[in-house]
């Protein structure tokens, strides 16, 4: 595996299995917030049985590993913020192309009443902390053409019109979550994070 180009903590690979799967086998050589990124997943996982679905080259799918050590140090009975990092992140992310998005409880990006970014997060627990998280993002950017059985997707392309090189938008995305990961290191910046998610955040009544 080699560092990309335009940022050495991200890695991309043609194809594995799943993300998640890989990073985890790779965290002890991995420094914080390193990346394991894919042109292809065959078997991309979302919550529960749930599968992710990116047609090859076109969309981001990648994950990201979270160390919780020093200012940052995370109790277990704090570990929401790891979803608040994360989703305001690609809100942040989003934004930056005029994408105004919400998060569905717990984890889930939405535009209007459809899906751009599922996300899951494995955490690693030892004497009432967390120690990591090993936090996998699909985000939807370039796809057009979905199947039949996903209710509600949308992709970046789609909402603006553009295409996007996948590879040039990673870095601007890991750079939302580094800035959102260091308010870990302060009282006030977690309290930020907190209100900002309770401000985005939605619960639908009746699940899709």
């Amino acid at each position: 595996m080699k560092p990309s180009d335009a940022d050495p903590y991200i890695i991309w690979l043609e194809k594995v299995d799943s993300t998640n799967s890989v990073l985890r086998k790779q965290i002890p050589a991995l420094d914080n917030l390193s990346i394991i990124a894919a042109s292809e997943q065959t078997a991309g996982r979302g919550q529960g049985t749930h599968t992710w679905f990116a047609s090859p080259g076109a969309n981001l799918t990648f994950s990201i590993l979270y160390r919780f050590e020093g200012d940052c140090a995370l109790a277990v009975a704090d570990v929401i913020l790891v979803t608040q990092v994360t989703t305001l992140a690609i809100r942040d992310y989003l934004l930056r192309y005029g994408v105004e998005a919400r998060i569905k409880w717990p984890n889930d990006i939405w535009v209007g009443d459809r899906k751009i970014c599922g996300i899951l997060i494995e955490n690693t627990l030892e004497n009432g902390s967390v120690r990591e998280s090993v936090v996998g993002i699909g985000l939807n950017i370039n796809e057009t053409q979905w199947p039949e059985r996903l209710p509600n997707p949308v992709s970046l392309r789609e909402l603006t019109g553009r295409s996007f090189d996948i590879h040039q938008e990673l870095p601007l995305l890991r750079h939302e979550i580094c800035r959102r990961f260091g308010q870990l290191a302060s009282s006030g910046g977690r309290c930020s994070l907190q209100e900002e998610f309770g401000k985005y955040m939605f619960r639908l009544h009746a699940e899709p």
